[in-house]
């Protein structure tokens, strides 16, 4: 920490900056304070130079706004920024975010002042950054953030401050031509060999970077650093100054095959099984860095703001994202984030420029000759100048330095297997609000993109190519200072120079920074290089930098296509990502929380809770009304074409869709005089106008006349239960047949297996069985079927070992769907006898089957989903949804086409090709953690509603286009 210099802003918004708190290689960090509140708040400014880079804005923005996703736990969570103001007039506007101060030291800085730390230390450290690992991997992301600078040690715990290539940058500068070359520190076997990085590859920094924490070098350090490569990816590391206890789970972490790396969620658990919160509490931190924290925070707060002199700067605006789709009103984490791609304002996009053809071409060969050092640069070279050799700022441990990696060989494509088998994806998840992403392949591929006076129009002849001009002297880079005044972590390492000498390119291998899309007119042969983006090396689909890499973009939005294709839809994103929402609704919060959630003729989203039922328009996502009468109400249902039924504690409701106003009527007592005081259950299911029901109530058996002598007995107070059947059109009862009471208070509950034009098939769901019916059942459960017409009981059956517990399903042509142990079984309905059966995962069991035409669509506790065809039981597909661990088996939902199959569970929701399995793409709004309680997290629900599927989140809800 150090003083204000005389060029720094004063202020950023409504925060005033007291003191420089860390210098970084794309931003600086500003201690700073609330003119209104007082309170303390960590400034993370971009660097000028850089900021007027258009790739690095959006970048900037993109990663804010995830590390405003991840908020919370071990992650700063961010602060309000105030409103958005126009750019100023006399240059770029500035970036800024602002996150809550937390007192804490870098972990470069506090191995520098207490050498390494011991193995409690090292497991909550290792621990807690685990944790945010497995939230983001269980995304389907990578972070690509973890370096010794972006880890913060904390009274509490561990501090993670940067979530992508940006935060995490060892270099980073702005090149002629408006390019930017990022250069992160850490590179891994997989990124050597060409191969794009993915999960494990996040474990095998993190394997680096506790290596360091436990012996205060790293463990690739002997031999010169033009090796550093080939050690990396040969050699094995030396861990024999790591505790015995966390050797092999390090040493497991820097397995250079990726396959053989634990999970984030393994990590976590085996380095601290309560958590890392639980593991720190009573403190954790060696008594000299506790003082040096303690020391800092007083240090913080004791600053007062200087005086604003005519020379000084005044005021910074608002962080602003006018390109970006919506305002990043509460953008903020101590370092920029995810490295997710950066949107774009669809009317921001450049009208000059075609889309990026993301076909894969084949990087320069290994063997291509160089370019003489005194060459020109070529308007296909990228300007990567290394940092100066021996400089503070770029002290890293020798195996961390940047070098040069073979290109990657261009991706073969994938064989078709005998089974329909289609490959495994690398699908990823867009963390929320990060706008439009461009069309790229999720596969690794290289892409290399001619400016646009190399790219004619369809029919006419290539345009002079103009001579290349030489390139201007690049703006230096502000080095980074030592970290919270302590020393430099590791002895200077000089970053290796590229195949053209210090000044050429080659600094590293270079990978493409994803763009938003954009309109696709023919290109200009007068246009500007503004548009140039050059790549070299292994590039990771729907990712950006992997470590020791260096990347360029040019200024312009998207890079000029290399062939004639027709531009692609501009909605159109990449694979692995969730479309673009049609719109996001969140329940007031001044509300409780929603219990029922229904879609009423793909027209509207009706929520009931405790307070009240209330209507979204599903074409704008905007509430049109509520109503208290429907407190406490079932799932909403379509009563004819104009009502939208509800069924309350006391009565049934038919309200407008319209406004909400109560049309009719129906209250329990008079529907149902004959039975006072009746409880509705939960309705069992519903057939066009029928819905079914069990309802209970308690009647008086008056003792019997006692005998002659005798005193009278007692009078007896008995629950009789009975199922309906009820039309909601007509509003009148159909049916109703007496039934066993369940479990007090005495309703059963019953689940509609199959609705066939004869009967309809009910199970009883276990938690309501009587323990008599338990013990009677002998670990088996029942069937029933009722007459459609009468609801006469017709026969009860039970099928193989089907428990009570075990999910079921059924088809109207007879067959009744099972699981039965770890696999799925298929039983003729009336005669009980088994027709096929589908093997599952080992330790793991079949949730409720989703029947779909010819086929079954399955999901297991194992997070497998899959489709089986009902007539023979063959297996179609079977993918996993990614999820690490178990838990209950995704929930089920087809689209209105049938053509997108959505596994809904607790961590994510994942969107499958019905047909093939291919996996479409995931999406997960992250909750928070907090380190002194539970974690605040809630299950995922999809529903259909034409070609929208509407996912929940408890208050949030967001409506995506599908197929």
């Amino acid at each position: 920490m150090e003083a204000l210099r005389q060029d720094d802003p004063r202020r950023f918004g409504r925060f005033t900056a007291l003191a420089r708190f860390h210098e970084g290689a794309s931003a600086v960090r500003y201690v700073a304070r609330d003119t209104a509140s007082g309170e303390v708040a960590l400034i993370t400014a971009a660097r000028p130079e850089l900021a007027a880079v258009p790739a690095f804005r959006r970048r900037f923005q993109a990663e804010a706004r995830t590390a405003e996703r991840l908020a919370g736990g071990w992650v700063a969570p961010p602060l309000d920024a105030g409103e958005e103001p126009a750019a100023p007039a006399d240059g770029p506007e500035p970036l800024w975010t602002a996150a809550g101060y937390v007192p804490a030291l870098p972990l470069a800085a506090a191995v520098g002042i207490a050498g390494p730390l011991d193995e409690r230390a090292l497991r909550i450290l290792g621990a807690g950054i685990a944790e945010i690992l497995s939230r983001v991997h269980a995304a389907g992301a990578v972070l690509q953030g973890l370096a010794p600078g972006t880890v913060l040690l904390a009274a509490d715990g561990p501090r993670l401050t940067a979530f992508g290539p940006l935060g995490a940058a060892a270099s980073a500068e702005a090149r002629p031509g408006g390019q930017l070359s990022v250069r992160l520190g850490y590179l891994t076997p997989e990124q050597i060999e060409g191969k794009e990085v993915s999960a494990a590859s996040d474990l095998f920094v993190l394997g680096l970077l506790l290596a360091y924490a436990a012996t205060g070098t790293t463990p690739f350090t002997e031999g010169p650093a033009e090796e550093a490569a080939r050690r990396i990816a040969e050699d094995e590391p030396e861990l024999d100054a790591v505790p015995e206890a966390l050797r092999e789970l390090i040493t497991n972490c820097l397995a250079k095959d990726p396959a053989a790396r634990p999970t984030a969620g393994t990590v976590a658990a085996e380095l601290a099984l309560e958590g890392a919160a639980g593991l720190a509490r009573g403190g954790w931190l060696p008594e000299r860095l506790a003082a040096a924290v303690a020391d800092q925070e007083a240090r913080v707060l004791a600053l007062e703001a200087p005086e604003e002199t005519p020379e000084t700067p005044g005021k910074v605006p608002a962080p602003a994202s006018a390109k970006a789709p919506e305002p990043m009103a509460d953008a903020g984490a101590p370092e920029p984030a995810d490295g997710a791609a950066a949107p774009e304002h669809e009317d921001a996009r450049p009208v000059d420029a075609a889309p990026v053809d993301d076909r894969p071409v084949s990087a320069a060969p290994a063997d291509a000759p160089a370019a003489p050092a005194d060459a020109p640069a070529s308007p296909l070279e990228t300007a990567g100048a290394p940092a100066p050799a021996g400089s503070p700022a770029t002290a890293e441990p020798e195996d961390a330095r940047p070098v040069d990696a073979p290109a990657p060989r261009e991706p073969a494509a994938p064989a078709a297997g005998a089974d329909g088998d289609i490959g495994e994806d690398r699908g990823t998840t867009r963390f929320l609000n990060t706008g439009p992403r461009p069309p790229q392949n999720d596969r690794p591929t290289t892409q290399l993109s001619l400016p646009p006076e190399l790219v004619a129009p369809p029919g006419t002849a290539p345009a002079p190519v103009a001579q290349p001009i030489p390139p201007a002297a690049p703006v230096a880079p502000q080095q980074p200072g030592p970290t919270h005044g302590g020393p430099a972590p590791y002895p200077p390492a000089a970053l290796p120079a590229g195949p053209a000498g210090p000044a050429g390119s080659g600094g590293g291998p270079m990978v493409s920074l994803p763009l938003p899309p954009a309109p696709a007119p023919v290109p200009d042969p007068a246009a500007s290089r503004r548009t140039l983006l050059t790549i070299a090396a292994a590039a990771v689909g729907g990712l950006i930098v992997g470590g020791g890499s260096v990347a360029a973009l040019g200024s312009g939005d998207t890079a000029v296509a290399t062939d004639d294709k027709p531009a692609p839809k501009p909605r159109r994103t990449l694979p692995g990502q969730p479309p673009e929402p049609r719109w996001i609704y969140t329940h007031p919060a001044s509300e409780s929380s929603p219990l029922t959630t229904a879609v009423w003729r793909d027209k509207l989203l009706v929520v009931t809770s405790e307070s009240q039922a209330s209507a979204v328009d599903l074409r704008t996502g905007k509430r049109l009304w509520q109503r208290a009468d429907g407190a406490k109400g079932q799932a909403a249902l379509a009563a004819g074409a104009d009502l939208v039924f509800v069924a309350s504690p006391s009565e049934f409701l038919w309200l407008s869709p319209k406004n909400g106003k109560v049309v009719h009527r129906v209250r329990y007592t008079d529907a149902f005089g004959d039975l006072p005081g009746l409880a509705v259950g939960p309705l069992a299911g519903n057939s066009g106008p029928v819905i079914w029901f069990t309802g209970s109530h308690t009647v008086t058996v008056k003792a019997p006349k006692p005998k002659k002598g005798k005193k009278k007995g007692k009078d007896k107070e008995v629950v009789q239960a009975h199922y309906f059947a009820y039309d909601i059109v007509q509003r009148k009862e159909l049916w109703r047949t007496p039934v066993p009471a369940g479990r007090a208070p005495g309703t059963p509950v019953y689940r509609v297996v199959v609705d066939r034009s004869a009967d309809v098939l009910v199970r009883q769901e276990a938690v309501s069985l009587t323990a008599a019916e338990v013990k009677a059942a002998k670990g088996k459960g029942s069937i029933r079927s009722f007459d459609q017409k009468t609801g006469k009981l017709l026969w009860t059956k039970q099928y193989a070992a089907v428990s009570p517990e075990a999910a079921t399903g059924g088809d109207e042509d007879g067959a009744l769907y099972a699981a039965v142990g770890k696999d799925l079984q298929a039983f003729e309905t009336d005669t009980a006898k088994p027709l096929w059966r589908v093997e599952g995962s080992d330790g793991s069991v079949f949730g409720i089957p989703l029947v779909a035409g010819p086929l079954i669509h399955t999901t297991e506790r194992s997070q497998l989903v899959g489709a089986v065809e009902r007539e023979s039981g063959r297996l179609v597909w079977r993918r996993s949804t990614e999820v690490p661990g178990t838990g209950n088996a995704p929930s089920l939902t087809l689209s209105g086409s049938e053509k997108t199959l959505i596994a809904a569970d607790a961590v994510q929701v994942t969107a499958f090709s019905a047909a093939d399995g291919e996996r479409l793409w995931k999406f997960q709004d992250i909750g928070s953690a907090d380190p002194k309680g539970a974690t605040v997290s809630a299950s995922y629900r999809a529903l259909a509603a034409g070609e929208t599927v509407l996912v929940q989140r408890d208050r949030a809800f967001y409506a995506f286009p599908v197929a």
